[in-house]
């Protein structure tokens, strides 16, 4: 390697790291604000645990950071080198497009490897630990889901207001259930209620004193046209199962969540008869298989597609604003992971191969690439 492609090597690979780091940091503050830092004001989280999860965010975000941060950082390297005249010294001394990108093109190759192996090894294996420590430590302190003074909706079926909290006292009360398109089928409220954590059956059990409750239609429970009536009673008693908020986020584990060799596994059992589900079940379930391992190795491939439309594009686009060059490259992955939901849209039909529609937007990416290549290599 020369000089010339020690230099360009150097300023991509600082460039691309800091736009990876750039944009990882911005999906792991969402990926936090949305899931972590409720929880830890609530005093559900320990600030340790906060930070442990935080961690085990990083190959998760990382995932979806690289290509961005990819086809972005070679923008930014050589818009830069365009508008500085450096591009154009180096034409006029006979050196081609190709000869220029050999060293980018080698760190996207590098970028592709560590994407497979992000994907099928540290994103399931981190994405899978990070469910296990939030679900222990949401059961290690399970009374903490009740909050004074807000609405929790973190119960299947059902919203919670309580006005005070001390201890497992609860005083000024509020219960909405709701049915399956979210309307309120049922109210009650108490001035009192006891709360006490059933391990064995993992739920809250929550005793009202003296509560009082208003029925409402089954059928259709925003028609007020008729009185329904209500009831009051000296001591009721309902259940808050934590199964959705703590088990399950152990015991069902997503496709994504799945290493490689697990895929594997899944795929060839899904393909063995099994008379206990339909032939039609299992050839959907193994499509979605499919789709996922597809999908996993179509988006560390995209690390090479994004590198060979910024190369031409960088070298085009000759401006000064780094944010234009940055405004184009958010643009270019958002219309490549849009095309990619798009193929997931037909998970449900295997006859149209959804598993190597995946790979289209791939294939779009690098042969506008290698058309760019040509024109620019020819101007």
């Amino acid at each position: 390697m020369n000089l010339i492609h020690r230099h360009i090597f150097a300023n991509v690979v600082s460039t691309c790291a800091a736009s990876v780091g750039l944009f990882a940091f911005v999906l792991m503050i969402g990926n936090a604000m949305r899931d972590l830092l409720g929880p830890m004001l609530a005093g559900q989280l320990a600030i340790e645990t906060f930070l442990q999860l935080i961690g085990l965010l990083v190959p998760f975000v990382v995932s979806y950071a690289l290509p961005m941060g990819m086809l972005t950082g070679i923008l930014l390297v050589l818009g830069r080198m365009s508008s500085d005249r450096e591009i154009t010294a180096l034409r006029s001394s006979g050196v081609s497009v190709a000869w220029l990108s050999a060293p980018i093109l080698c760190f996207a190759l590098f970028g592709v490897a560590l994407g497979v192996v992000i994907n099928f090894e540290f994103m399931p294996t981190a994405r899978l630990a990070y469910q296990r420590v939030f679900a222990e430590a949401i059961k290690a302190n399970p009374l903490s889901f009740i909050v004074p003074r807000t609405f929790i909706r973190d119960f299947p079926g059902v919203v919670i207001y309580v006005g005070e909290k001390n201890d497992m006292v609860l005083r000024d009360f509020w219960l909405w259930e709701l049915d399956a398109q979210n309307r309120v089928k049922r109210f009650a409220r108490a001035d009192v209620g006891l709360l006490r954590f059933d391990e064995a059956n993992n739920k809250l059990v929550l005793t009202l004193q003296r509560a009082q409750a208003e029925l409402r239609d089954p059928r259709d429970p925003e028609d007020f046209s008729e009185a329904r009536g209500a009831a009051s009673s000296d001591q009721a008693t309902f259940d808050l199962p934590l199964n959705r908020i703590t088990g399950e986020r152990i015991v069902q584990k997503k496709l994504k969540w799945y290493t490689f060799s697990q895929l594997i596994e899944e795929w060839r059992r899904l393909g063995r008869p099994d008379p206990a589900v339909p032939a039609a079940e299992r050839a959907t379930k193994r499509m979605r298989v499919q789709i996922v391992i597809q999908e996993k190795f179509a988006t560390a491939f995209s690390v090479l597609s994004f590198a060979l439309v910024a190369i031409p594009l960088g070298i085009k686009v000759s401006r000064k604003e780094t944010s234009a060059n940055l405004g184009l490259g958010l643009l270019l992955a958002l219309g490549y992971y849009f095309a990619t939901v798009m193929a997931g849209w037909f998970d449900n039909q295997p006859g149209l191969r959804p598993d190597l529609l995946m790979w289209l937007p791939n294939l779009t990416f690098q042969a506008l690439g290698l058309w760019m290549f040509y024109k620019v290599d020819r101007a």
